[in-house]
């Protein structure tokens, strides 16, 4: 799905989809880490494990979509260039 600006968005299902999933993904491990039969401190590595791993999930698909969206436009640039660079060399050929 695209907007006026011709910029791709995704579909409000499509983000509730999403954000329910990790909803329910978060919600089992924590449940499962809860109920699961073991000393607090044992719950509480794995409990601060599993936060950490969210945190740095999100941190790296951040970093990760900041360089595509850099190499988007460093990709556009230079294509910018290039059709000013063809368009100046038809000009002096005709």
């Amino acid at each position: 799905m695209y907007n006026e600006q011709g910029i791709q968005q995704d579909s409000a299902s499509w983000v509730f989809f999403v954000k329910a999933c990790f909803v329910a993904a978060i919600g089992a491990l924590g449940g499962g880490i809860f109920l699961m039969p073991a000393d607090m401190w044992v719950k509480g590595y794995l409990l601060m494990g599993m936060l950490f791993t969210v945190g740095s999930t999100f941190t790296l698909a951040k970093t990760l979509r900041d360089q595509h969206e850099a190499q988007k436009l460093i990709y556009k640039i230079s294509n910018a260039k290039t059709e000013k660079m063809l368009k100046e060399f038809e000009i002096n050929n005709n």
